[in-house]
């Protein structure tokens, strides 16, 4: 995987993490609404501090990871106030997922939708995939209501499938095909 970074939309900058993203990063991460449905729970600042050296080094281009960390900045404050995950599972299918977290401060402004379109974006006109996937908690009406804004449809659900954080989990699976997203995207 390899694409430009960084990426401009009009209110925000996707770039490549960096170690001196820590204390952006630890302000939500550390949160319990942030981690409430993650499959982590909130992180201290030394085990963020070991999960963003392995960000780091997760940049895209080792083409075995396949997965590739982006920090969100808002421009007019020049300030971290999320972060993307794109991993390839499948290359040989040009398969891939997205994952996102945000500081909840920035909730309700549109951020998210604006920063996980251009991720999907990346993926289809930097990576060349043909199918992005995201999945969420069926809790979790913020995270199913972004993938559908970005029109990205439903295609399971599944029901107590598996223990998440100590009960029965229920999950949302969304997807969107290259010439689903190029048809919506045409001029």
């Amino acid at each position: 995987m390899t694409a430009a970074l960084p990426i401009e939309t009009e209110r925000l900058v996707l770039r490549l993490l960096q170690p001196e993203d820590l204390d952006a990063l630890h302000v939500y991460h550390q949160l319990e609404e942030v981690a409430r449905f993650q499959f982590w729970s909130p992180r201290s600042r030394d085990e963020l501090t070991d999960k963003l050296a392995e960000w780091v080094e997760m940049d895209g281009s080792d083409a075995a990871s396949g997965k590739l960390f982006l920090a969100v900045i808002l421009k007019s404050e020049n300030r971290l106030i999320g972060d993307l995950f794109l991993g390839v599972s499948d290359k040989e299918a040009r398969q891939a997922e997205i994952g996102y977290s945000f500081n909840p401060e920035f909730h309700g402004r549109g951020y998210a939708s604006e920063a996980v379109s251009a991720l999907i974006e990346l993926g289809f006109e930097g990576f060349g995939l043909h199918r992005i996937c995201g999945r969420c908690d069926a809790r979790n009406p913020g995270s199913y209501r972004l993938m559908e804004r970005l029109k990205m449809r439903r295609e399971a659900h599944f029901r107590e499938h598996a223990i998440f954080k100590g009960g029965w989990d229920e999950e949302f699976y969304y997807a969107i095909l290259e010439d689903e997203w190029r048809q919506l995207h045409k001029d």
